[in-house]
C-alpha cells in the first residue's frame, strides 16, 4: 500500500494527516531550488534519525543514526549531488543534524534516485514539521506524534504517490 500525499494531507492505511508541502507546491518539473514538491510514485530510501532525540523506533526499513558530520549535497556541481555526504565537504550541501529539529527522524524519498539528473532536484525527504505546518524546501512533514504513529505500518514495499 503507498503513502498518497494530496495537497495537504498524507493518506495511508486508515490515517488522514495534515502535512505540509513545498512552498511553490507541487510540480511535474522540478529543479533545483523551486522550492516545490515533486509529483509522482517514489520508492522510499533509509530512515535517518537523531539518536540523541528519538529514543526508541519501531520500524521494518533500514536505519542510519545521524551524526554531527553528515549532511546531504544539494550542489549539482559535485559526483555526490543528491547523496549523503560527510563533511568537511568542499560543495554545498545541507546538515542533517539539525537545531530546528525538523530532521531529528526522517525518510529519503528516492526523487531523482536512479539515474540522478544534475538540477532536477535533491534532499527530498519525508521529515518532521513543526506545530504550523510551515511550507518546506520541497519535502513533505508531518508531525513527530504522526510520523511515530505510521513508521511501524511503512515497509520495503511501500513507496510514496504525490499528486
Amino acid at each position: 500500500m503507498n503513502i498518497i500525499i494530496k495537497k495537504h494531507f498524507l493518506l495511508y492505511k486508515g490515517y488522514k494527516l495534515k502535512c505540509s508541502i513545498g512552498k511553490s507546491g507541487l510540480t511535474n518539473f522540478k529543479k533545483e531550488g523551486d522550492l516545490a514538491t515533486p509529483k509522482g510514485l517514489f520508492k522510499l530510501g533509509l530512515l535517518y534519525y537523531r539518536k540523541d532525540r528519538i529514543k526508541s523506533i519501531k520500524c521494518k526499513i533500514k536505519k542510519k543514526v545521524i551524526k554531527k558530520n553528515m549532511g546531504w549535497c544539494n550542489d549539482s556541481r559535485s559526483k555526490k549531488y543528491n547523496q549523503a555526504i560527510y563533511f568537511p565537504f568542499k560543495y554545498s550541501a545541507e546538515k542533517l543534524y539539525r537545531r530546528d529539529r525538523i530532521y531529528d527522524i526522517f525518510i529519503n524519498i528516492k526523487y531523482n534516485h536512479s539515474p540522478i539528473i544534475k538540477e532536477k532536484g535533491s534532499a527530498i525527504f519525508l521529515h518532521l514539521s513543526n506545530k504550523k505546518y510551515k511550507p518546506t524546501s520541497g519535502c513533505v512533514a508531518i508531525l513527530k506524534k504522526d510520523f511515530l504513529k505510521i513508521l511501524p505500518l511503512i515497509n520495503y514495499n511501500t513507496k510514496i504517490l504525490i499528486r
